[in-house]
């Protein structure tokens, strides 16, 4: 048997769908798993809307979320030629035929169906029409002659036996008029060219699977092993587009979700093992089966998204995750000034509390990356002539300290309490405006300290 050999095929005509994603970590466990090799194959041969920036954008977000291809990508825009070569080999075989119909017959055809309210099939009307009948104004396309009788059963590794008849598979278009190879054709092409011996890829691709296996027997080369795995949807039930807004990996890594929580999440979306939840990149190879697919479609959960990023921003060192948070900023927010680092760095025990994403962090520290506060318009309407009192009475008690501590504040802060017959959000709630410029976030004691005595005075004299 040769070496398992997969592969995963975008087109760069968008930027890379999650769906897609999933279905390029599925074949590259595969491959991992059985020692083989797992291939990039860029479908760029529509010319209209392929470009440079989406192929560049399918490479770089496949490295992001640690799937690494084989050799290098295999362009199919340069194997045309092959893919023509091959439409000629089964033309003069018989297993292809010149369609001479106009555009305008096709469509007639097609409108006729739809009254009818059936499938539109071609009707075959060149497929055994001599040469000499054909009309000299008309280019033909070729098309690939379509077993008429029987059926064909496709043994699906995670499907099963499907079978289809014969007879609902058209003559399907393998060259263009213009003389450009079609999907079907390239696609099978390709595969073989590039000894794929197992092809994973959604079950939206089980009718092109019949018509490509078909062009291998034509061809009389060994057919690859099919898998097709259920689409994602969303939680509405309905198959997730590129319209969606969840839908690319780059509206997860702007709001902060880190590659490896997104991996696990996609690992687990549609396949399981055992009852396990988190795995280690070498975990998810080792115990990785199609037979652990399912077979229904599974829904997008951005909440479970979150909450497993979560999971990771808890669980990996905070050298590791200031430097993923650091980096992160560096691409979405802004530079982090050198002067504030340390800071961050030693608050990030608190800062990182209840965050589910990076952003969350980058929320949360806010007040220490920006020097000037900038107010919540409804927060700040909370500092009130007592609350300004509040916010004087502490500045001027932490004047006469020396330095910072928790202790020392909340000696401070209960004192103000009973002094202002108040609780302790009538004291904390309008420290934490003061200082941050919201009554949301960290805890005011971490606050304080991270601040430091300085920048505390110079904020809360701003308010007073």
């Amino acid at each position: 048997m040769s070496k398992i050999a997969t592969r995963f095929a975008p087109s760069p005509t968008g930027p890379l769908h999650i769906g897609g994603v999933r279905t390029a970590l599925f074949n590259w466990l595969f491959s991992k798993k059985k020692g083989g090799i797992f291939l990039l194959r860029i479908e760029d041969t529509d010319k209209e809307r392929s470009k440079d920036e989406y192929k560049d954008q399918i490479i770089k977000s496949l490295k992001w979320i640690g799937i690494n291809y084989d050799g290098n990508e295999y362009i199919q825009s340069s194997k045309i030629d092959n893919h023509i070569q091959v439409a000629k080999e089964l033309l003069k075989n018989g297993h292809a035929y010149k369609c001479y119909c106009s555009s305008e017959e096709i469509e007639e055809q097609k409108k006729r169906a739809k009254q009818k309210k059936i499938p539109y099939i071609y009707d075959r009307k060149w497929r055994d029409k001599k040469e000499v009948d054909a009309p000299k104004n008309i280019e033909p396309v070729i098309r690939f002659k379509s077993k008429i009788e029987g059926s064909t059963i496709l043994k699906d590794l995670v499907q099963g036996d499907v079978q289809i008849e014969n007879n609902t598979i058209e003559d399907f278009i393998i060259l263009r008029n213009d003389g450009s190879p079609t999907y079907n054709l390239s696609v099978a092409v390709d595969d073989q060219q590039m000894k794929v011996t197992h092809i994973i890829r959604g079950d939206d691709h089980k009718i092109n699977t019949f018509k490509q296996m078909q062009i291998y027997n034509a061809m009389q080369w060994e057919l690859p092993n099919f898998a097709h795995i259920p689409l994602i949807h969303t939680t509405e039930g309905k198959k997730l587009s590129k319209r969606d807004k969840a839908s690319t990996l780059d509206d997860y890594s702007k709001i902060g979700i880190m590659p490896e929580a997104l991996r696990n999440y996609l690992l687990r979306l549609g396949w399981s093992f055992k009852d396990k939840e988190i795995f280690t990149l070498e975990e998810s190879i080792e115990h990785f089966n199609l037979e652990g697919i399912g077979k229904s479609p599974s829904k997008l959960d951005k909440s479970r998204i979150l909450s497993m990023n979560e999971y990771y921003i808890k669980n990996i060192s905070e050298k590791d995750l200031f430097d993923r948070f650091n980096e992160y900023c560096k691409n979405y927010k802004q530079v982090i000034g050198a002067n504030k680092e340390d800071k961050i760095k030693k608050s990030l025990s608190f800062l990182k509390n209840k965050a589910k994403s990076l952003e969350d962090i980058y929320n949360n520290s806010k007040y220490i990356i920006f020097d000037e506060v900038s107010f919540d318009e409804n927060d700040v309407k909370l500092i009130d002539e007592k609350a300004k009192k509040i916010i004087a009475d502490f500045r001027n008690e932490v004047s006469k300290e020396k330095e910072i501590k928790k202790e020392t504040l909340e000696t401070i802060i209960n004192n103000l309490i009973k002094k202002y017959e108040t609780n302790f959000k009538g004291v904390g709630q309008p420290l934490r405006i003061a200082l941050t410029g919201s009554k949301f976030g960290p805890g005011i004691y971490d606050i304080m300290i991270s601040l430091g005595k300085l920048d505390i005075e110079k904020r809360l004299k701003k308010i007073t």
